[in-house]
Formats: structure tokens, sequence, C-alpha cells
């Protein structure tokens, strides 16, 4: 190992704001990363070791300890719950003979829980060695841990065809698939790679951002900033560098489009960069990747390789003198709130992904303290849409407020699971109708994830848009087979308190707090006050640092807000006061033990 770690460490410079990369590839080669790695890490970045620790201990997918040389990591999200998840646990479990948490004891199988993984049209799904199966079922599991134990190579235990487009491609062959259901301008697979380079070289810097201004195109990550004024920010912005960042680390709970559009179209993706580039005066791009997505890495390095081939990328692109930008990969390690823009950065830094105080913002002081843009995967690809077409053509499309189209995450109780790109102002009502949802019988609809909406029959005619009802793009859809509370609220909320990254007070306790009143309501020894006062201190949490601190009373407060009487139904009406406490049941292990009888 010892060799290895000098090897990735020669291999990113010794540069300490590569750790991240170090680090990634140590965890790959051995399943973890021994503490002789860490200290040789320390000594030669010039670190303490308590710093290479606390970024290890930020994120999901490293580990100090062995994980197993098979390690298999299931999706615990709300819709692969709704999809058998519970039976493909246990097979696991029975067939390996560990429980989750656990390795077998000669080291062979690791079982691992993990948040969604990008896979809810497929679920449900898991990782296994950097390999995503789907669509998972007891004889499934049976199947896998046979080729396991017969020693099988990953790649080589998949029972289905590779999934469709470019999953099927040599560099990737994956059995995931893109589900795509509607095709808009964006998704267009009519796309001619270069077209938009070449069209911006042709003009100042200062024309293309007006160009992006005019087309009054708006953040798809769900903030919605205008695009157009942030690359303005940043051009105008005092530094030595700028850079271009995207932003591909998609890790609410439900969404997966940019998993399609980083198979099918990274091209585009790429030129929206290149054009974000050239309009800011950046010379470099770092596309920040999800590590669920891994799969997709020797398939996205090519693609970049074949890019700088044909001077798409590089230096003095496509003959314009000056005009030289690049981009790299960087890898994540699971960590939701590294989706947000500066706790990204800190990521990319090779630190904790712990969000900074604001201002100043990323276009002033962003990586390596110089400004610096970021931008969602479908931000980018619209632009090069905008270049190739105009502002005015962009604006034809959606609402004057939310100009464009959307694309949308799709999941849960409907017949056609998956992406669709529909111009904003469409209803929900009018997408349950798309994606072949029985209105008689759904009851509720997540907008936007866990950070969004949970919203009720009388909202459906809501309106998808800044206007209304803004969203990242993730929906899912629950019939009435469904308790909201248990198996959507709890879920929720439960990934908030383990996303969070411990920062600020109210997000390390509050939810917590929440979570105990919750399930005290869903054990049937609620109080009405004890509603009131999820209510008042779900308020508290807006004083947060970051936007994942400031919406994780969202599952409780919106489900309060348009299914109230699911919770009246569970609270005692005949107590106006409930600690949830019952001494009988906490004296009763002392008393057994002690062989006596509890005298209460």
């Amino acid at each position: 190992m010892k060799s290895f770690t000098q090897k990735a460490i020669d291999k990113y410079g010794g540069n300490k704001t590569r750790l991240m990369d170090i680090l990634i590839a140590i965890q790959s080669e051995f399943g973890h990363i021994s503490r002789e790695s860490v200290s040789q890490i320390a000594t030669e970045l010039h670190m303490s070791e308590v710093d290479v620790e606390q970024t290890i201990s930020f994120y999901h997918f490293f580990t100090l300890e062995k994980t197993g040389k098979y390690s298999i990591y299931l999706n615990n999200s709300v819709v692969a719950n709704m999809m058998g998840r519970e039976e493909v646990a246990k097979a696991f479990e029975q067939e390996a003979g560990i429980k989750f948490g656990h390795i077998t004891p000669d080291g062979l199988i690791g079982l691992y829980e993990t948040s969604c993984i990008g896979m809810n049209d497929q679920e449900p799904a898991a990782i296994i060695n950097n390999q995503v199966f789907t669509k998972l079922t007891p004889f499934r599991v049976k199947e896998i841990v046979r080729d396991i134990k017969d020693g099988k190579d990953v790649n080589d235990m998949f029972s289905a065809s590779y999934g469709d487009g470019a999953n099927r491609n040599v560099l990737v062959r994956s059995v995931v698939t893109n589900n795509i259901r509607k095709i808009g301008p964006i998704l267009d697979p009519e796309y001619k790679v270069g077209e938009a380079i070449k069209k911006i070289i042709k003009l100042k810097p200062e024309e293309v951002i007006h160009e992006i201004k005019n087309s009054n195109i708006r953040g798809r990550g769900g903030a919605g900033f205008p695009t157009g004024l942030k690359w303005e920010f940043c051009r105008n912005a005092q530094g030595d560098k700028r850079y271009i960042f995207c932003n591909a680390d998609e890790g609410e709970p439900g969404t997966f489009k940019d998993r399609v559009i980083l198979t099918e179209l990274p091209r585009l993706l790429f030129e929206g960069m290149v054009v974000a580039g050239y309009a800011v005066g950046a010379e470099e791009g770092i596309l920040y990747i999800r590590y669920e997505y891994k799969y997709l890495e020797e398939y996205l390095e090519n693609i970049l390789q074949a890019a700088r081939d044909k001077n798409y990328l590089g230096n003095d692109i496509l003959g314009k003198k000056g005009f030289n930008f690049d981009i790299r990969v960087q890898f994540g390690a699971g960590a939701y709130v590294c989706g947000e823009e500066s706790a990204l950065i800190e990521s990319a830094e090779g630190k904790r992904g712990e969000p900074r105080d604001r201002p100043p913002f990323p276009v002033e002081k962003g990586y390596l303290n110089q400004p610096t843009v970021v931008n969602n995967v479908e931000t980018l690809c619209a632009v090069v849409k905008v270049i190739l077409h105009g502002g005015e053509w962009y604006r034809s499309f959606g609402t004057s407020e939310s100009t464009g189209t959307k694309l949308l995450s799709v999941s849960g109780d409907c017949k056609y699971a998956g992406v669709y790109e529909v111009a904003w102002g469409f209803s929900v009502n009018d997408i349950l109708d798309m994606v072949g949802a029985n209105p008689k019988k759904i009851i509720a609809v997540q907008v936007g994830g866990p950070s969004g909406s949970l919203i009720a029959q009388n909202e459906f005619s809501r309106i998808l848009g800044y206007e209304d009802l803004a969203t990242g793009g993730s929906l899912i859809i629950f019939d009435n087979t469904h308790d909201l509370l248990t198996e959507v609220v709890l879920n929720f909320t439960e990934f908030f308190i383990d996303e969070s990254c411990g920062s600020c007070s109210t997000c390390r306790i509050l939810p917590t707090i929440l979570k105990n009143k919750l399930e005290k309501i869903l054990n049937a020894r609620g109080v009405m006050k004890d509603i009131d006062d999820m209510e008042e201190w779900g308020q508290i949490l807006k004083a947060s640092r970051c936007g994942l601190g400031q919406t994780a009373a969202n599952p409780i407060l919106t489900s309060i807000k348009n299914f109230r009487h699911l919770y009246e139904e569970k609270i005692q009406k005949s107590k106006d006061y409930d600690t949830g406490f019952d001494l009988s049941k906490a004296v009763f292990e002392a008393c057994e033990v002690t062989h006596r009888l509890p005298n209460i």
C-alpha cells in the first residue's frame, strides 16, 4: 500500500488541494485507507494527520476500516423502499450471512446502506465495487452472492443486457437505462458538436454574456439565479484566474436527469463549459461529479481527450489566439451537502464539504480564492442552445418569469418513470397525466426532492415555474397505498440528519429533535402541542448557513401544511401534555437483570 500511496501522491504533484483524488485512488484500490497511508499522505502533503482524517471521515465512501473485497451499497431512498427494497435487503443478509454495516469473517462481502444513488427510475438499486445493479429482486440477489462466492469479477455478474444508448458503450457497459420519455430542445439528439464554439469565437465575451442575459435563463439547480448575471459578476471580479465549475453532484433523492445528460450528452455539457469559460475569461473548468457515477469515468475522460484532439479544448481553441480552456473531472465521495456551491468548492480543494459563510460569494472568491462560476449540468447544456439559436428563441419557451424548458426526473407510483423535458408552465396534473399516474389513487407528489414540498391533490393544478412551484427537477409520486408520515416524511428527515455537515448548531440539533417529535406522534404518544412545536421549531432552521440546513424541516413543515389531518389522526385527543417517556419501559431491563419488580 505504501508504494501505491506514493504513486497516487506523485500523480497529483503532491498538491494537497488534490487530496480527494489521492484518497479516491487508494480507497478504490484497497477498499479502505489505512492509518499508514494517512500518515504518509500527511507527511508528503505537509498536512497534519488530523486534517487528512477529517476529510476521510466526512465522506460516505471513504473509510479507515476494510469494507470487504466486494462492497455492496444498497440504496435506502423512499422510492427504493416503495419498489421492494426491504425484501432485497433481507435476501442480501440471508445470502451473505451478515447484517448491514458488517463484513463477512473472511473479508469477502461487506453490506452497507447508502442514500439515493441516482437510480430512482429503476429501483431497487445497489452499487457493487463501483458498478451499478438495477431492478434488484431477492432471486437476483441470490445470483449475485453466488457469483461473488465463485470469485467472479463484478463486471461479469450482469444477467441482463446492457442499457440503452451510451450505456452500451465499450467504456461504460452498464445495465443502467436512460428512460428518456420526452425530448425537447436540450435533449435534441441532432445536436452538432462544436457549433457553439465556432460561433462564440467570432463574438466578444461581453456579447456572449449579453445573449445569455437576453435569454433570461436562470440556474437549473433549484435556486434560480440569473445565469448571465452570475457570469457578468465573475468576469468583472478581481482575480488572477477564473474557474468554471459544473455541479454534477445531484444528490437530491429522486433526481437523476444529470446522470442521463452525462451518459448521452456529455459533449453538449462540455461545450457549455467552454462557452462559459470564454465568457468569463476562465482557462480551467472542473466537472464535479458524484461518486455514485464513477462507472462513467473512463467514458467521460475519453470524450474530453477527443475534444482536445479536435481543439475544442486546449490552447488557442479553434485558432482563436489566447482562448485557452481545458476541463478536468473531479469526483466527490458521497456527501449531499456538496451540492451546495461553496461546499462543492471546499471539497474540490481537498477539504470537508462544509459550506462557506457568504459573502464573499464564489463569483468573487471561489475555488482557490479566485472568481468562480458554479453552474448546474442542465444550465450549461441550455446555454449552448441559447448561443446557437439566440436569447429570443429561448424565451419563446416557458413563461415570462421562467423561460426555456426544464428536465424533470419523475419516479414513484407511475407507469413511465424517467426523464421528461417540458417547457416551464406545465401543471402537476399535466405531469401526472404524462407519466401514466392514476389520478384516482394519487394522494401526494414530492416536488423538488426532500428540500422541496410534499403537495396534496388540491395543489395539483399548480404550475411548475419560479413564480409558483419551483423545482430542481425531481417529482416523486405517491398513491393511496402509502403511509406518508412513516414512509416519506420520516425517511426524508433521517436523510437530512445523515447528510448534515454538522457545522451549524441549528442543522446539527433540530432535525434530530424534530424526528423525535415525529416518532412520538407515530407511536401514538403525541399531543396537539407537538404539532405546533414542530411548526415553530422548524422555522429556526432557516438561520442555518446553507440550503440543506434551511430546508431540513421541509418534509415535516410541508406535510403538516398539506396533510395535517394525518398528524391529528395519530395524536391523543384527551391529553394536553405527554412527555413520551415511559418509566416502566425505561427501568424494565434493569429490573430484569436484578430480578426486581418495578415499584412504580
